[in-house]
């Protein structure tokens, strides 16, 4: 598949596909719920976070099949923190400062011309230079400017949700990303990576070489050739994926991820890469995820190794399975997969631990390597519960026995009376 820049000719709008559109939704329902979990109290005066879209386009597309004016992600930035804003102030008896400032970094000149022409059509013009920074320029060459920034802004956290949809695969290195993590402590990414265009490109010659060495992965198959792979594995595509799987998400050095693949008119082609320092953060997007499950697709298991399927174990000797199946689409069957695996594989987690385990690291520890959100791990927990096989209980001594009531602090022990049938 080739990769191939927007288009942007002088004061016309490029032409957006369908899959783009999708990643768009998900960031705006990501942004409109996370902001919302980022009030943690009535009692809050402010709420202090910097948006940075890193490839920020012209701000309006024509869609490829409809021919109607879409929006681009600047807007979906904007628009949801109003939303955001609005949802947060029903109900609320004290005003919250919304301390946002939002960064638009694009590189091309015509682009950059049309965002900034777009932004005063759709009444942000006063915001330009004050808290809406637009930069021309490359996201590489600029992002230590707007991570000092961040820094300066919130000196203790520095929140920031850093949106890098790249042209393809090899514009942000993962060193990048890594310094990001260590210089911003509660930072977000959120990376387009187009997995088969790389894998298409890819062979033993010096330019694939040379593009791994700008990614800052250049040992991902871990000493194998190419020619090596695709002479002795039966399905190439999927090593390949599960090397680059587990590469970008080390490299990257962020303690939570999703990796899922965004639906397109043909096979998955790109991976919609959500990484973050919180579990919050991760459940949040893995919620998106199976609210938009018409979007998104991932070739891995219902449980708590889902990349086993996809051809990368993340237990014992981290072999490649050589799984596939047809597809995990976040569908209502799915759903119901997922919480079965899950009754099946927490119940040994709770027995290891005579002592018991919370919720809380529970989820932290296994969200990973699983596509359930927190909801799903609580529809579990209330069936084990319900089948007498582990006992839940909060910090007064009060049994929960309904998922709606399991909190991140609550103990998970095993029950002292285990019923069996026969």
């Amino acid at each position: 598949m080739a990769i191939s820049q927007y288009r942007w000719d002088e004061g016309k709008p490029a032409t957006i596909q369908q899959h783009s559109i999708a990643k768009h939704e998900v960031l705006r329902e990501y942004l409109v719920a996370y902001l919302q979990t980022l009030v943690v109290s009535p009692a809050q005066d402010v709420l202090t976070v910097t948006l940075v879209d890193g490839f920020a386009g012209g701000g309006i597309y024509i869609h490829e099949d409809t021919r109607e004016l879409v929006l681009g992600s600047p807007f979906v930035f904007l628009e949801a923190a109003k939303e955001a804003q609005a949802l947060v102030a029903l109900g609320r008896n004290k005003p919250l400062h919304w301390n946002l400032d939002y960064f638009f970094v694009e590189r091309n000149r015509s682009a950059h011309k049309l965002l900034a022409s777009e932004l005063t059509e759709h009444g942000y013009g006063d915001s330009v230079g004050k808290d809406i920074h637009l930069i021309h320029g490359t996201f590489e060459k600029n992002v230590e400017q707007i991570m000092g920034f961040v820094g300066q802004k919130s000196p203790r956290k520095g929140r920031s949700i850093f949106l890098l949809d790249q042209y393809g695969y090899a514009q942000v290195p993962t060193s990048q990303i890594r310094s990001i993590f260590q210089t911003l402590p509660t930072a977000e990414v959120i990376l387009t990576f187009a997995v088969d265009a790389f894998i298409n490109f890819a062979s033993d010659s010096a330019a694939t070489q040379r593009k791994l060495e700008k990614l800052d992965l250049p040992d991902v198959l871990k000493g194998r050739t190419f020619e090596d792979i695709k002479r002795n594995e039966r399905d190439v595509r999927l090593y390949i994926q599960s090397c680059l799987y587990q590469g970008l998400v080390e490299r990257c050095g962020a303690k939570f991820f999703t990796v899922f693949f965004i639906r397109t008119t043909g096979h998955g082609d790109y991976w919609l890469v959500h990484l973050s320092q919180h579990p919050r953060a991760r459940d949040v997007m893995t919620t998106v995820h199976w609210n938009k499950n018409n979007h998104f697709i991932h070739y891995g298991g219902a449980g708590l190794d889902m990349f086993r399927a996809l051809g990368y174990s993340t237990r014992d000797d981290q072999s490649f399975t050589g799984q596939n199946e047809l597809g995990f689409c976040f569908d209502g069957a799915a759903g119901d997969a997922t919480v079965n695996a899950l009754v099946n594989q927490i119940s040994p987690l709770v027995h290891a631990r005579p002592d018991g385990i919370s919720f809380g690291e529970l989820f932290s520890s296994h969200c990973n390597s699983s596509p359930a959100d927190s909801a799903k791990y609580r529809m579990a927990l209330e069936q084990l519960v319900s089948y007498k096989e582990i006992v839940i209980t909060s910090s007064t001594g009060a049994r929960r026995l309904r998922a709606s009531t399991i909190g991140g602090r609550d103990v998970l022990t095993t029950a002292n009376q285990r019923v069996f049938s026969f």
